[in-house]
């Protein structure tokens, strides 16, 4: 614990950002804009693997390597402030790669295991709508439903309790940082149970607009770093829910207007 008191303590540490990460979020980025000017993005959007004709397992396969190249686009960025410092704290160990590996694998898990109950929820949706002619009809009603969900969550005490934590990185090594690749695992995902938590109801917008839209996912990756990682991220959090509230009651009201 020694070492995360120093990095902790009374003298500011130097800001870390490892140059790895940082290229893999890049990477993740040109991928993400290459995919979309050549046309195959639109090959792994949920809905598109959804409705083919790919084994279940495969489409599943598919759209988590897509979820995942997305997490690395959009979520990390935002976790930069807690990566560097991990990075920092951990060179003491005998093992320091292996720890940051098992730290962002733990992570990634988290992220991997939400991504993929998106995606059954999304079949689950979908052969609701195959079932039911109405809903086919009016099929807005999906998409306006999940701007509404994310815009209300906003106002929620389990936005604001996983938002503080993931906006106090040196608080959180302090409680719960220990050496090894295990403990380093345990808390990747621990970190990664706090991030769901603060973020998946803006992620799940994804699923409504499509993964890979680039729009979408600069928005959604702006909104969330700031909220992460800025002074003023907290108070922006209403402000956030209160455009996504007004942005389904535009898609609500025009669904309803067009049906």
């Amino acid at each position: 614990m020694g070492s995360v008191v120093t990095v902790a303590g009374a003298r500011p540490a130097r800001r870390e950002r490892p140059r790895a990460i940082i290229a893999a979020v890049a990477v993740a980025w040109v991928l993400a804009i290459a995919g979309q000017v050549g046309g195959s993005a639109g090959l792994l959007r949920h809905d598109a693997l959804v409705q083919g004709s790919l084994p279940l397992a495969v489409a599943l396969g598919l759209s988590l390597l897509a979820w995942q190249a997305m997490v690395v686009a959009m979520m990390v960025p935002s976790s930069l402030p807690l990566i560097g410092l991990f990075a920092r704290t951990s060179r003491s160990q005998a093992r320091p790669r292996a720890a940051m590996t098992a730290f962002l694998g733990g992570y990634s898990l988290v992220w991997a295991v939400f991504g993929a109950a998106a995606f059954l929820f999304d079949v689950a949706v979908h052969a609701g709508v195959d079932a039911w002619p109405w809903l086919e009809r009016h099929d807005w009603l999906i998409g306006g439903g999940v701007l509404v969900l994310a815009g209300i969550f906003q106002f929620t005490p389990l936005k604001y309790a996983c938002l503080d934590s993931c906006r106090s990185p040196q608080s959180f090594l302090l409680r719960h940082y220990d050496r090894g690749t295990g403990p380093a695992l345990r808390l990747g995902l621990r970190h990664g149970v706090f991030c769901v938590g603060c973020c998946w109801a803006l992620m799940l917008v994804m699923f409504a607009v499509g993964v890979a839209n680039l729009v979408w996912m600069a928005a959604l990756t702006a909104v969330m770093v700031h909220e992460k990682t800025r002074p003023a991220g907290r108070a922006a959090v209403p402000v956030t829910g209160v455009a996504l509230l007004a942005l389904a009651s535009i898609v609500l009201a025009w669904g309803a207007y067009a049906a």
